[in-house]
């Protein structure tokens, strides 16, 4: 099971090493090993969220995220989104920004921190719409209920969420954003107009998806009432109906929580689901991609390290969803989205102040294993050992 899931991880990592030793010796080597390490650590959370959303998908998705997804993650915003932030920001050409980030280290590092406002308010509202949703939300399971409860009363009100962040985001711009890091200056307009285009991005990509799934939900319940009246006609039972409503009630319980069907969410919903995945993803590599100039400003070292600890998070996504983890650790999802919060506080500000990514990466670790431990508690108390949910979702998850 574990070589099954972690079997690519393992070969892209001791090829990764191995290419680093080759190019750059023993300190490349060292260097490509810590950011990897960085990643994992960082990242960490977001293997949980991102098995919380793979588990709805079918096994076809699940797959496209494993494949196109990573390269889009190592590729796309390990190694493109930097050059592209250079282009933009020194306003020359992709090539221009590619032969700066090769030639002058120094320069091009210094245009990607300078650009850190703009995406530390853009990814930062993002992680916050997660979170402010996740918490606003009623939920059955409820790890911190002095705080949740009340929460979720008030998450009645619409938009509650979307006021919240608007509010944070213009008290990030009025304090933080007037005397940005590095000597940048006032970039208020900066940080306002990214953090509107991270909270338009989540709206937009989370409510189209949650669209298409809504629709999906609704045509499964119209079928399953067409089999229970079909069934009614040809048998002429009594029984038949209530079984049939009853079975239903318990399909559409079991979609609530988790996945929309048993072969999982296609089409159109899924498609979404995986935008959605892929901007999650970015929003958590940015404050990766922007540490990591403390430790190497070289292009090709970061995208290496960074690349492999990715692919980690990939592999420890599958390893959750194949065990069923979240079903069986029911706070493990609290933990993340705590941790998403977390994160996103620290991101917007670090638009000013300097914060050390071990810090960013250990406030994760140390809320999942929490609510983990927490998780192992109420299983005890309850007699869940949690092995048949595990196996169960093994079969299901299609992965």
């Amino acid at each position: 099971m574990l070589l099954r899931t972690f079997g690519w991880s393992f070969a892209v990592t001791a090829a990764g090493l191995a290419l680093a030793g080759v190019l750059w010796g023993w300190q490349g080597l060292a260097i490509v090993g810590i950011l990897s390490i960085l990643e994992i650590s960082v990242s960490f959370d977001n293997a949980v969220i991102n098995a919380g959303i793979l588990r709805k998908m079918n096994a076809f998705w699940q797959k496209i995220f494993l494949t196109v997804g990573i390269l889009i993650a190592v590729f796309g915003m390990r190694l493109v989104f930097p050059v592209v932030i250079v282009a933009v920001t020194a306003k020359i050409g992709p090539i221009e920004a590619v032969n700066l980030a090769i030639n002058d280290k120094a320069q091009y590092e210094h245009l990607v921190t300078g650009a850190h406002p703009a995406i530390a308010a853009f990814g930062g509202m993002f992680l916050l719409m997660i979170f402010l949703d996740f918490i606003f939300e009623e939920r059955e399971h409820k790890w911190l209920g002095w705080l949740e409860r009340p929460l979720a009363k008030m998450g009645k009100l619409d938009m509650l969420s979307v006021i919240v962040a608007l509010v944070v985001l213009l008290v990030v711009a009025m304090t933080v954003a007037t005397d940005v890091a590095h000597g940048g200056g006032d970039k208020s307009a900066t940080v306002l107009l990214s953090g509107v285009a991270g909270l338009l991005t989540y709206l937009v990509v989370g409510g189209v998806s949650g669209y298409f799934e809504d629709k999906l939900e609704e045509a499964e319940e119209a079928q399953e009432a067409e089999d229970a009246e079909g069934e009614d006609d040809g048998n002429g039972s009594a029984a038949k109906p209530a079984a049939a409503a009853q079975e239903a009630g318990q399909n559409g319980a079991a979609s609530k929580r988790g996945s929309v069907s048993g072969v999982g969410l296609a089409g159109k919903a899924a498609f979404f689901l995986f935008l959605y995945l892929e901007v999650i993803d970015a929003s958590f590599s940015f404050d990766g991609v922007i540490g990591a100039f403390a430790i190497t400003n070289d292009i090709f070292e970061m995208a290496l390290g960074l690349g492999i600890g990715a692919m980690y998070i990939r592999s420890l996504t599958v390893f959750l969803v194949r065990k069923g983890t979240l079903d069986d650790y029911v706070y493990l999802e609290h933990g993340a989205h705590y941790a998403i919060g977390a994160l996103a506080v620290i991101l917007l500000a670090t638009i000013k102040y300097e914060i050390n990514e071990v810090i960013t990466g250990l406030v994760g670790i140390v809320l999942i294993g929490l609510s983990f431990w927490s998780s192992v508690r109420k299983n005890r108390q309850e007699g869940k050992p949690g092995e048949e949910s595990a196996a169960k979702s093994e079969v299901a998850s299609g992965v």
